[in-house]
């Protein structure tokens, strides 16, 4: 162990003393501006975050340009992770294949070759067996960079310089986009069609107050890599590009090349024939994997959450084919469509936010038009750049071109102090006034110069130099010049990305979706008759077809019917015990009626202690009348007890020894209650004394002394009171004057008609 001596300084003299909350503050918010500059977010100037713009800038080093043979992936990322971006190799690869993919970027920045992913969601190969090299919009991107336009700054490790931006004309940040996530903050911004954004800008520089409508007239929002469809508003997209935040609704795009008609082409339907059908998905949202929403649209027709579509194939080659193959030719291929929207990826939301650095390296969420204004400010500085440095090299130019024509003017004695002189330089500086530069250039120059010809070709020289050099002066000194230069710039790099190129044709269609249908998942259930049979203690099952209500249904030993009629198989079964609670059941999902049926507790979470009191077909809009074994009771909304988990919902509220004791369904023509109690007293009020509840005890119905309700029902006054007589015979009776017992409600009630049932049931 080495032994320390006192002139070692005392390593505890390095700790500094200071509160932990501040330290861990002041060091995080280093790390989160790290984050936030140099990972996370795009430069507005030129769309790209360091690791894109250095792995471009390595590739240029490697003189990867199209024209010229590729190179291996591992090179390059070698290059850029040795040189410029000190990160792993991974990253740095799986940066360089999504700017390769053309359905991950619009406008793709290298071109690669072999196997860089795929759309189905397959990774690219490792770096070792692919290659690649730039993309024509990559060098457009980084046109200028030899020309003083923008600031290099030093490596990581000093040893070399890369530059700040990227100086060219192709507006990157709108033109592919670019997503992150950085400390506190995070950017999504989707890619867009170069010509729009061109069109949108040109505006803006002859008009720089128009208002953001006017630019939404030429710039109509996302155009994505994959296409799509934008199913927004004009006035949503508008507004969020206004603010610089929102999203998008994007949708996968049917359309059947080989389809009869027009019509159905649009539609996305192939017809088979015997009125046959399948629907083709030609395009899928972005960023969504052809493979994984294949499986998902697969995981509901197993699970049958999707019961309307019977299979789904992939037939893609180099171009997507997705065939939806339905149920039944009846099944609506509107309603298919809508549900596939709803149910899976086929429709999924990107995000708008426009959070950019700017010019000063400042994070901040900009409008469309701050975002363009900005960045012609920064074209307009870079054309400025270029021309000054321009001038400058003009300048040494012709320096050196007038020292070359005074040699030519005295060139005998040029010659004569060059073979006379030990030191020529000073003579020659101080005989023609010449510079430093001037009588070394003319030192140097070959004997094979020394031609008439070249006399008049400097001179034609210094002539275009002089003439470049006032055009430039004349740009430098005149904004409105600047932005016709720009304007002229823009318009010829449109003609390259114009509507009628493959590369420039707009992909994403913005069309607003038509209003939204209603849409039930009972829709997509096949609309059968079926016979609904509860036993006495719970067994539920479902006969197909309206069969005999009085038909001889088997049940268990010890048990017996309580509840039969009849169904349609897209019905919901409102079923309500005596807890005061309701429960929901889809007639499709009731077990066949071969056997006993299944206990209908396995389905529902009732309380074993709890008694079924009604099952009920649920008909949307209908009232439906509640009352307890005490006499109180309420008129309910039938779309209100709808339940939509198996515990079901609490809709009468019950204290001990009180239950829910009748459930009856409210016919629209009916305009009176009726009440009859144990103590056998009969009582009819009005309707409208009945209180529209949502939950409670309700009101009092009927007045008892000892005793309760035994049953309560709603009628036509003028059509009166009808009870079945009993016996076989199944004779009815009705007691058309029914005024002595209309009064109000509460009250005790008296003996009813003569002939009313002894059970005391209506």
């Amino acid at each position: 162990m080495a032994s320390t001596t006192d002139t070692d300084p005392d390593p505890f003299d390095a700790i500094v003393d200071a509160p932990f909350d501040s330290a861990l503050s002041e060091r995080y918010l280093v790390y989160a501006l790290s984050t936030i500059t140099a990972r996370s977010l795009p430069d507005l100037r030129d769309g790209l975050k360091p690791v894109h713009r250095r792995l471009l800038w390595a590739m240029r080093g490697l003189r990867l340009d199209p024209g010229s043979a590729f190179k291996k992936s591992a090179r390059v990322v070698g290059d850029v992770i040795g040189k410029f971006h000190p990160h792993g190799d991974a990253s740095v690869y799986d940066a360089m294949v999504r700017l390769a993919q053309d359905f991950s970027l619009r406008y793709p920045l290298v071109e690669g070759q072999g196997n860089f992913g795929n759309i189905d969601g397959d990774n690219a190969a490792a770096y070792r067996y692919t290659e690649a090299r730039l993309t024509r919009t990559a060098i457009q991107l980084m046109a200028g960079l030899d020309e003083g336009t923008v600031d290099f700054q030093p490596t990581y490790n000093g040893e070399e310089e890369e530059p700040g931006i990227f100086p060219g004309l192709f507006p990157n940040l709108l033109a592919n986009g670019s997503t992150g996530i950085a400390v506190g903050m995070a950017t999504s911004i989707p890619s867009h069609n170069v010509a729009e954004v061109i069109d949108a800008t040109l505006l803006l520089i002859d008009h720089p107050q128009a208002e953001h409508a006017q630019l939404m007239e030429l710039f109509h929002g996302p155009d994505f890599a994959t296409g799509g469809v934008i199913v927004d508003s004009p006035a949503a997209i508008s507004a969020a590009y206004e603010t610089g935040k929102g999203a998008f609704r994007v949708r996968g795009r049917f359309h059947a090349a080989e389809a009869r008609n027009e019509e159905d082409r649009d539609a996305g339907i192939e017809r088979l024939g015997n009125g046959l059908w399948q629907l083709v998905v030609s395009e899928i949202p972005y960023m969504v994997s052809k493979g994984k929403l294949i499986e998902q649209i697969a995981a509901l027709i197993a699970d049958k959450k999707l019961p309307i579509l019977e299979d789904i194939r992939d037939e893609s080659d180099e171009n997507i084919r997705i065939v939806l193959v339905p149920r039944t030719r009846n099944v609506d291929p509107e309603l298919l469509k809508e549900s596939l929207y709803r149910l899976s990826d086929l429709e999924t939301r990107f995000g708008l936010n426009l959070n950019v650095l700017d010019a000063r390296r400042t994070p901040g969420v900009m409008g469309l038009k701050d975002l363009l204004r900005e960045w012609v400010f920064s074209q307009i500085d870079i054309l400025l750049r270029r021309s000054r440095h321009r001038l400058d090299k003009i300048a040494a130019r012709l320096e050196l071109v007038e020292g070359y024509i005074v040699a030519y003017l005295n060139l005998d004695r040029i010659i004569e102090i060059i073979r006379t002189e030990d030191e020529p330089k000073p003579v020659m500086m101080a005989e023609f006034g010449l510079t430093d530069r001037q009588a070394e250039a003319i030192l140097n120059m070959r004997l094979r110069s020394l031609r008439k010809l070249e006399e008049m070709e400097l001179r034609q020289e210094r002539e275009s130099l002089l003439k470049e050099q006032a055009e430039l002066q004349e740009l430098l000194d005149s904004p409105a010049r600047q932005r016709m230069r720009l304007k002229r710039d823009l318009k010829a790099l449109r003609k390259e990305y114009g509507e009628d190129t493959e590369l420039g044709r707009r992909r994403t269609t913005i069309a607003e979706a038509a209003p939204t249908r209603e849409f039930s998942m009972d829709a997509m259930i096949e609309k059968e008759p079926v016979t609904v049979i509860l036993s006495q203690r719970g067994w539920v099952r479902g006969a197909r077809g309206h069969v005999a209500l009085d038909g001889d249904f088997k049940f268990k030993e010890g048990d017996g019917p309580a509840f039969a009629f009849h169904a349609q198989t897209t019905d919901k079964l409102l079923i309500a015990a005596d807890n005061g609670r309701f429960y929901t059941l889809g007639a499709d999902k009731l077990p066949g009626a071969r056997g006993f049926g299944e206990p209908i507790r396995t389905m529902l979470d009732i309380d074993a202690e709890a008694q079924i009191v009604a099952v009920i077909a649920y008909r949307p809009g209908a009232q439906l009348l509640l009352a307890s074994n005490i006499g109180r009771g309420f008129a309910a909304e039938a779309d209100e007890l709808l339940a939509e988990t198996r515990k079901g919902r609490a809709v009468m509220t019950v204290k001990p020894g009180v239950k829910l004791a009748v459930v009856r369904e409210i016919p629209p023509e009916h305009d009176h209650v009726a009440v009859v109690g144990d103590n056998r007293k009969l009582l009819l009020f009005s309707l409208e004394e009945l209180p529209l509840l949502a939950k409670g005890q309700g009101v009092t119905l009927q007045r008892y002394r000892d005793g309760g309700l035994s049953d309560a029902t709603t009628l036509k006054l003028e059509d009166g009171l009808s009870w079945k007589m009993g016996g076989e015979t199944g004779r009815s009776r009705t007691e058309s004057d029914m005024r002595m017992w209309k009064v109000a409600r509460g009250a005790a009630g008296r003996l009813p008609p003569t002939g009313f049932p002894r059970d005391n049931r209506f």
